[in-house]
């Protein structure tokens, strides 16, 4: 259940030094007109505020009723609701089409562009979150309509907020060229990095114990710096046959459903992120602060429900990315990994300084996927050679690369937010950041609030 913020109308008590009892006459040469009138303008200036935050909330209100209506025509959209049921179930009788949800979503954009911008700046950061998050509501409805081609760079911009570079191929050679004196022979260099890479495979009756181990360093490095709810806590599954390798599915109150995808092979760096990226100090604690700092104590409905397609992802998957470097930086998830994972993976240990450069050098790559992603959604390309790309730039297997095929198909430039929107936070965290500790107090304000893309500057 929400707690909903009541503004309180205060009447301010004007008097002189000498307090005079309420039977008394006025003090000679006193003006009693000014207090009357002070005390009217404050009472007038409350009152308005008063208006202002309910408009706020009701408008707050009907974008969470809006985003839920949406998720009738998709069922990615929503990912995650617990707010009050009554919207859910108002939301389930909507028959309105996407285009006129696109327009109720246009209505609540004039509304709230008619609204004085606040003074204050978490109200401030609230009304840019909420005019950003309706014009993707928009584009995302007008998505659904079918109507027009798909463009990358528009999709990126109106659903994430932001601006992605655009690099080619050849920015990407360096890399490659070190992995190549890494990991010389004969095929395909993909080949080769994931024949290196099979020898960090955590055996299926391994997995509990390793996530476990991982999990319990994650939270345990999050709650040294981010106070968490009392009653957090999630659930781990293990699933098969999804586009993704990973998912959070927040479920309210502080708790989770976190599912790893174990379809293809899990290597062992994929526990620590996992574990931070999914848990601590990623996604169930973004959500979990969300929910406490905004819907609970500041009664703000609109951050109840998350809508996949909206700037809240960059976000949400750029701080979740961020928060495996913040846990473990520099040589730490190394050295955890060989010391605590392996063991138990029971794994060899020896290669474990090499094997994390290859994987410095993959991510590195990463971008390159963006390309590729690009290419594939303006049609510059088909599938056939966007899994070929997948395989060249970004070192996938090809079963890997026809599932980061069918992720594009499915999430479209989503993909933009797990690199770019790390790149992002890490500028945001870091500028003015000289300490560790300074790092996780930027880290856990931005987790807290209703910043987005277009806001991290401010």
């Amino acid at each position: 259940m929400l707690s909903f913020s009541v503004a309180a109308f205060t009447f301010a008590v004007l008097a002189g030094c000498g307090q005079r009892g309420p039977d008394s006459e006025p003090a000679p040469g006193s003006d009693v007109g000014e207090p009357q009138a002070e005390q009217q303008a404050s009472t007038t200036a409350n009152h308005a505020e008063g208006e202002k935050m309910q408009s706020m909330d009701q408008l707050a209100r009907e974008y969470v009723l809006l985003v839920l209506s949406l998720g009738n025509h998709d069922d990615n959209y929503v990912d995650a609701y617990y707010g009050p049921e009554q919207l859910r179930e108002n939301a389930r009788q909507n028959t309105a089409s996407p285009a006129e949800l696109a327009e109720k979503a246009m209505e609540l954009s004039g509304k709230l562009e008619a609204m004085p911008e606040p003074a204050d700046e978490m109200e401030k950061l609230r009304h840019h979150y909420l005019k950003t998050q309706l014009r993707a509501v928009a584009a995302h409805a007008e998505s659904l309509t079918g109507n027009g081609s798909r463009d990358f760079d528009r999709e990126a911009e109106l659903l994430y907020d932001t601006q992605p570079p655009k690099q080619a191929f050849s920015e990407f050679e360096p890399a490659l060229a070190e992995l190549e004196e890494l990991l010389p022979g004969e095929g395909p260099l993909h080949e080769r990095v994931q024949a290196f890479r099979k020898q960090f495979e955590i055996p299926a009756d391994k997995l509990p114990a390793v996530f476990e181990a991982a999990i319990d360093a994650c939270r345990e490095r999050t709650r040294k710096y981010i106070e968490l709810p009392a009653n957090e806590q999630f659930t781990l599954e293990y699933v098969t046959d999804k586009p993704w390798s990973g998912y959070n599915w927040y479920q309210g109150d502080a708790n989770s459903l976190i599912q790893m995808n174990t379809e293809l092979p899990v290597m062992i760096d994929r526990a620590i992120d996992l574990g931070c990226h999914e848990g601590y100090p990623g996604h169930h604690t973004y959500n979990a602060l969300l929910e406490q700092k905004l819907v609970k104590d500041r009664g703000w409905i609109e951050f109840s429900v998350y809508p996949l397609f909206s700037p809240q992802s960059l976000i949400a998957e750029g701080s979740a990315n961020y928060g495996i470097e913040l846990a473990f930086p520099g040589e730490e998830k190394t050295q955890f990994e060989r010391e605590v994972l392996y063991p138990l993976a029971d794994l060899d240990p020896s290669q474990a300084e090499k094997y994390d450069r290859v994987l410095e050098l993959i991510d590195t790559v990463s971008f390159a996927g963006n390309t590729i992603a690009r290419q594939y959604i303006n049609g510059e390309i088909d599938g056939d050679r966007a899994v070929e790309l997948f395989e060249k730039y970004a070192l996938m297997s090809p079963e890997k690369a026809r599932q980061r095929k069918r992720f594009v198909d499915t999430y479209g430039a989503y993909v933009i937010n797990y690199n770019w929107g790390k790149q992002l936070v890490a500028d945001y965290i870091e500028e003015g950041a000289g300490s560790e500790e300074e790092r996780w107090q930027r880290f856990s304000r931005l987790l807290s609030s209703p910043r987005l893309p277009s806001s991290l500057n401010w």
